[in-house]
């Protein structure tokens, strides 16, 4: 009898352990399948030029003035994702941050179920990884002399992007280069753009279509202490803000472009390839 009890234990324990194993090797494609990172099928473009991905410096995720909390910082493949479209299409490619140095990248972002294609091939980039560890200071950066600027999210984003005074001067003297620079940004990122000028002293993002991460994001995921949130803040900018929506909005997606083609956004974590390919195509046209 106590034969036959430990070989149906034994069974039972097989049979949870067998699920349990299937479960973890199918959770990446699950879920993609819902909506996670999605492949980019689109045409892609050959284009020459410059482009900057500038990040947080921001490597803790707490209410504003405490210094413990869990890490965070730039959501890997919001950086990973522009930078291989930029760099596959024919761009040399630099990455800037806030304070300079080394950017910190959330770690949660790489964990197995959620990191994608671009994050690995970046870890074995030792050309990416040194551009990661010794990022330009936005400081020291001339935005006007790149075809394109695109500004990377992530929890850090909310702490610093919008509140760097440097990043939205840059921002504005990009929007008036030679060059007419491509302003790209995905989830947090635009944050960046929110106070940036034009000539006249008028917030430039005012009355351009535009999007970010929305706010059922951010109250889905119960982060709700972070300084600015990008739906909020791009509609007090006066953006006129579009989304899509999903059974959770971590699996939507969604890209925009203004008037004039020069602002083009990525709702979230999802947007950053198709986003990117916008941008290439734009500048192939050109």
């Amino acid at each position: 009898m106590k034969s036959k009890t430990k070989k149906t234990l034994l069974i039972i324990l097989g049979a949870v352990v067998g699920i349990v194993l299937v479960v973890i090797l199918a959770g990446p494609s699950v879920m993609q399948a819902l909506g996670l990172h999605p492949d980019y099928d689109g045409p892609t473009y050959s284009v020459e030029g410059k482009a900057l991905i500038v990040t947080t410096s921001h490597s803790v995720l707490a209410p504003v003035g405490e210094t413990e909390g869990p890490a965070t910082g730039v959501a890997s493949s919001e950086l990973t994702h522009p930078y291989y479209v930029f760099l596959d299409a024919g761009m040399e490619v630099d990455i800037a941050s806030i304070r300079g140095g080394e950017v910190p990248v959330d770690p949660t972002t790489l964990n197995y179920f959620i990191i994608s294609d671009e994050d690995r091939r970046s870890q074995n980039d030792p050309v990416f990884q040194a551009k990661l560890m010794n990022s330009m200071k936005i400081d020291d950066v001339d935005f006007a002399s790149y075809d394109v600027v695109f500004l990377a999210g992530g929890w850090g984003a909310a702490y610093d992007l919008a509140q760097s005074d440097v990043l939205a001067v840059k921002i504005s003297e990009a929007y008036y280069s030679e060059k007419e620079t491509i302003l790209g940004s995905v989830c947090h990122g635009p944050l960046g753009f929110v106070n940036a000028k034009d000539m006249d002293g008028n917030l430039l993002i005012e009355g351009r279509t535009m999007t970010g991460v929305t706010n059922r994001q951010l109250d889905a995921l119960n982060i709700e202490f972070t300084p600015k949130h990008p739906e909020t803040e791009l509609k007090k900018a006066g953006a006129i803000f579009e989304s899509e929506t999903a059974f959770n909005d971590f699996f939507a997606t969604h890209v925009t472009w203004d008037y004039e083609q020069r602002f083009i956004t990525g709702q979230n974590q999802n947007s950053g390839l198709e986003t990117s390919h916008k941008i290439t195509e734009i500048l192939s046209k050109r």
